[in-house]
């Protein structure tokens, strides 16, 4: 992976991070005192609050292994692809996760024809990257 593509994927997955946790936050300012009175369903919600955990932290993971194939000549070509490899992997759960939210909020606030339509699309995502993402997967060196 050269240099400067491995500094872009640390912003973005930083930046993801950073959504992730606004999302987060939204999530919690709007829909807490609403779970609190038993206005909106708590299974959903609590499911959406990991997701968008597992999902901040798997972009904030994967930053420093971007972070770390980025070290141009401190470490090895096969160490570089490998961490390369495990950045992908972790940004690729943090997105895959991120993408399933809107449907679990809009199951939480009890619109179920929306939010079957988005978890119908969320499927669709995930058949494509199951399909497709082996072969952009950064490839293994030596």
């Amino acid at each position: 992976m050269a240099d400067d593509l491995a500094s872009a994927n640390v912003n973005r997955s930083y930046s993801l991070a950073a959504s992730s946790i606004a999302i987060f936050t939204f999530l919690l300012f709007f829909l807490y005192p609403k779970f609190a009175s038993g206005q909106v369903h708590a299974f959903p919600f609590q499911a959406t609050l990991i997701v968008m955990g597992v999902a901040t932290f798997s972009f904030a993971i994967s930053s420093f292994y971007y972070y770390g194939a980025s070290l141009g000549s401190r470490i090895s070509g096969a160490e570089r692809a490998q961490y390369s490899r495990r950045g992908d992997r972790l940004w690729l759960t943090g997105c895959v996760l991120l993408f399933l939210a809107p449907s679990l909020i809009l199951f939480t606030v009890g619109l179920l024809a929306v939010a079957s339509a988005w978890f119908a699309l969320w499927l669709v995502y995930v058949f494509f990257v199951a399909r497709f993402f082996p072969r952009i997967l950064t490839a293994k060196e030596g």
